[in-house]
């Protein structure tokens, strides 16, 4: 295992386990550990030898969602900024060639549920957890959910899920079709692994392809989100809820 400080590396045959390591702070998606995901991510492109990939998280968690304390956007420019690192991010994965599988223990909320769904399937602990809270901080989804999200599980459930932010089990997140399959407690590598093994001997370019064909329509949600995203930063109510969560009160949401 090679250890890149935010990302710890592993190869299993063909298969490159990528391991999020922020455990000190449930793996929440900050700038660096975004720019190391980043660099396995391209690497693991480039190299003919890797055939699929599994994503999971150190500690038990999976993915907490955003760094909140790192988001002091102070301006447009730093927000737009923000999002051509993270859309840099999300079009890898998305466009990967590579089948990439998540392996999910503990949480997956907020950006870990977008991250989750950047993965073409979804292996959970019976305990996960999942949601997409993003307005109790005042934002919308982010990290292409919006587009991940109905693509997955269809239009009308992605409202409830995305309009009240709720938090839902892992059971629930399955039946809904959010989580494509379920394991006991500590076994998602187990199964995430031997799913990955399946595209060691496919032909990779109808995979490849097949992906491309279904990413089509996320560069322009992309978009939508940058600009929408950029300015909500800069919002009293991206203030307020950024503070509540910090100080582990309730927002005060007064409108505009």
């Amino acid at each position: 295992m090679m250890n890149d400080s935010f990302v710890l590396t592993e190869r299993d045959g063909a298969t490159l386990i990528l391991t999020l390591n922020y455990p000190g702070r449930r793996n929440a998606l900050s700038m660096p550990l975004r720019t190391a995901l980043i660099d396995a991510l391209e690497s693991a492109e480039s190299d003919d030898k890797v055939r699929a990939i599994v994503v999971t998280g150190a500690g038990g968690t999976f993915c907490a969602g955003g760094d909140i304390s790192g988001m002091n956007v102070k301006d447009l420019a730093q927000g737009r900024e923000r999002f051509r690192i993270t859309h840099r991010l999300v079009r890898l994965m998305v466009h990967c060639s590579k089948p990439i599988v998540a392996a999910v223990e503990g949480h997956a909320v907020g950006a870990g549920l977008s991250l989750a769904l950047c993965c073409d399937t979804v292996v959970a602990s019976q305990q996960a957890r999942f949601g997409a809270g993003f307005g109790r901080i005042g934002l919308i989804a982010d990290m292409g959910l919006n587009h991940t999200l109905p693509a997955r599980i269809g239009m009308g459930r992605a409202r409830q899920v995305l309009l009240y932010g709720e938090q839902m089990d892992a059971q629930t997140a399955e039946r809904i079709g959010i989580v494509d399959h379920l394991t006991p407690p500590g076994g998602t590598l187990q199964l995430a692994l031997p799913l990955a093994r399946t595209f060691h001997n496919a032909a990779p370019l109808p995979v490849a392809l097949t992906k491309a064909l279904l990413a089509e329509g996320l560069d322009a949600a992309l978009e939508r989100e940058r600009d929408m995203q950029s300015s909500l930063f800069l919002t009293p109510e991206h203030a307020e809820g950024r503070d509540a969560f910090l100080a582990k009160r309730e927002p005060d949401f007064r409108g505009s």
